[in-house]
């Protein structure tokens, strides 16, 4: 079993990350039927824990000149391309894109072998040629 390059593995990590905490399929704001106050709360939680890791900063860790509007500015820019990653594989996912398909394939089968059962010890017959003899 070929193990997929780091590359595919990160990127399918971010992704799968990415959708765990903010897209609204998966998380607890689906509940919420209206996409704009999905977002708004998004938002919101957004600036609530940039502002909390500011505090942080300041006050535990000592960081005296830490800025907390510069703190947002750098947590978008770290959303950002993630995001834009996100709405790539969107994309894919919507036109049935077949690479798309290939590295979840090629996932999916890395961490069954990963997981198998006779890794473990499960599931496997030992044959004593003696006693059936």
């Amino acid at each position: 079993m070929k193990k997929p390059s780091l590359y595919r593995r990160f990127i399918m990590w971010v992704v799968d990350s990415w959708r765990l905490v903010m897209d609204t399929r998966y998380n607890p704001l689906k509940y919420i039927a209206d996409p704009s106050l999905q977002t708004y709360f998004l938002l919101v939680l957004f600036t609530m824990w940039s502002v909390y890791f500011g505090f942080l900063a300041t006050f535990y860790m000592g960081w005296l000149g830490y800025s907390i509007p510069i703190s947002i500015g750098i947590h978008v820019l770290v959303i950002l391309p993630i995001a834009f990653t996100n709405a790539v594989f969107m994309d894919a996912e919507k036109n049935g894109a077949q690479w798309l398909k290939d590295w979840r394939h090629e996932q999916m089968n890395w961490k069954f072998w990963q997981n198998r059962p006779s890794k473990k010890g499960k599931n496997i017959i030992h044959w004593d040629i003696d006693k059936e003899a």
